[in-house]
């Protein structure tokens, strides 16, 4: 079972910005794209919405069929 798509899109960012986003995101053990989707919520939310997180995906084998 596939993991659910993201949408992908160019971005075009100051090569200062994006710097202070590696910098960041290597602090937190993340990739800049996750950082940048982090720094995306938090300025949602300090906005007043509130974005659910997508559901992850399963994972493991399926349970057995029932007979």
């Amino acid at each position: 079972m596939a993991a659910p798509a993201k949408k992908a899109f160019a971005l075009r960012l100051d090569p200062a910005v994006h710097a202070a986003v590696e910098r960041l995101a290597a602090a937190e053990l993340r990739s800049a794209n996750a950082e940048i989707e982090i720094l995306l919520r938090e300025a949602l939310k300090a906005r007043g919405i509130e974005v659910e997180r997508s559901a992850k995906p399963r994972r493991g084998r399926p349970p057995k069929a029932s007979p």
